[in-house]
């Protein structure tokens, strides 16, 4: 497909002030997005705006400065909520990210499981979306199972379907993969997993800055998400719930704010979201959060998301001429990140050849070493992630860096 570039695609790259810096004497070239992404001017000045002029506690004080520092905290919860398209900013916890967020649940369903009852992921999945579960499976006698998935780096749906059972209890399952860039079919499955009467949990790190989320139209019991991919800050997250599916998960850790009422003897819980969200917060985070989010709102995202697309399928092509790589999953539908492994040497290798070039990419198991198991990577590979900054100028640098690494090999 070629798509014709926006011409905005180029114009927010002097939002990100780390972007004009140079690495050894070369322009940097940032493609670990996937990772996290980089920061917009308006999300630093955000985060030291409060620390400079509004920071206070949030909730119950009396004074200006806390009114000011609650108010943008919430003003961040509902720009979030609103963004994913969830029916109310009440629906919407903060937590320290994606990680927590998963976590959260799965403690949380501890009292819902037994033995013999089964937990289905997927062979896709980040650890974040594994070791969870698993220690949920630890806790209650229940059993992991995986959905496999085929050499194009996709979900075999068949193997979804022969999987799902009455047994299901829980489905958890990555928005876009963050080794491969596969975006899954989530709608479809999630109406499958609610239908076996399933808990459904979307891990939806590597989806917000990329694809449009709607979680009702997902349909989905939970959805978990992080600042740090989608141009906010690290260490604040989000997990949106169905009320019905929120309201019945007990409290996950002890303390103030989630308290209605402390005796000695015996606590009341705050209401849901609150109930979840014991201890002072990240408050300059989730402004900062906000920040992202009013940023995105910002922008031209449906065109920006587009100039993503070809930009990434350009990459895909040029990889696919040259010597010396082998891609990694070719799935019909991918977002953001492309993974390769060299012919010769190893992805470490090239990682720190095309570093000493100012490209900065990831290598390794990305945290995904099921899926490097199933296709045999033992050395991972190395992954290019790009996102709405990304260029022509990015693409260029990347494959004459490559090609000058290859060389030495």
């Amino acid at each position: 497909m070629n798509v014709p570039v926006p011409a905005t695609s180029n114009a927010i790259r002097s939002d990100f002030p780390i972007l004009g810096r140079s690495i050894d004497g070369a322009p940097l070239t940032y493609l670990d997005s996937a990772a996290t992404s980089q920061k917009p001017q308006a999300v630093i000045d955000a985060i030291s705006d409060y620390y400079a002029n509004d920071n206070a506690n949030v909730h119950r004080a009396a004074h200006r400065l806390a009114e000011q520092a609650t108010r943008g905290l919430e003003t961040a919860r509902a720009a979030v909520a609103a963004f994913i398209g969830a029916p109310t900013a009440n629906q919407l916890v903060l937590t320290r990210g994606t990680t927590e967020s998963i976590n959260l649940v799965a403690a949380g369903l501890t009292g819902q499981l037994q033995a013999d009852d089964e937990i289905l992921i997927t062979v896709l999945e980040h650890h974040s979306n594994i070791v969870p579960w698993q220690l949920l499976a630890q806790r209650t006698g229940a059993r992991i199972v995986a959905v496999d998935v085929t050499e194009d780096g996709e979900l075999d749906l068949d193997d979804f379907a022969r999987k799902l059972s009455a047994r299901t209890r829980v489905f958890a399952v990555g928005h876009v993969s963050n080794a491969l860039g596969t975006v899954n079919p989530i709608e479809t499955m999630v109406a499958a997993a609610r239908d076996a009467g399933a808990v459904t949990l979307i891990d939806g790190a590597q989806a917000t800055a990329h694809v449009p989320i709607d979680v009702q139209a997902i349909g989905c019991d939970f959805y978990a998400l992080s600042a740090h991919k989608c141009f906010g800050p690290t260490g604040v997250g989000a997990l949106y719930g169905t009320q019905s599916a929120l309201e019945a998960l007990p409290p996950w850790q002890g303390g103030g704010e989630m308290i209605e009422t402390v005796s000695i003897a015996e606590s009341t819980y705050n209401r849901v979201p609150y109930r979840f969200e014991a201890g002072t917060p990240n408050i300059a985070g989730a402004i900062g959060f906000g920040a992202a989010i009013e940023y995105m709102n910002s922008l031209p995202l449906a065109e920006l998301r587009a100039a993503e697309s070809a930009l990434v399928e350009r990459c895909v092509a040029r990889l696919g001429e040259m010597n010396g790589v082998r891609l990694v999953g070719r799935p019909e539908h991918r977002s953001g990140a492309i993974s390769f492994v060299p012919a010769q040497g190893s992805p470490d290798d090239i990682g720190t050849l095309l570093d000493r070039q100012g490209v900065a990419v990831r290598t390794g198991h990305h945290c995904t070493m099921p899926l490097m198991e199933r296709l045999d990577l033992p050395g991972g590979t190395v992954r290019a992630s790009f996102s709405l900054y990304n260029d022509d100028s990015d693409l260029d640098r990347f494959i004459a860096a490559l090609s000058k690494a290859l060389s030495f090999l």
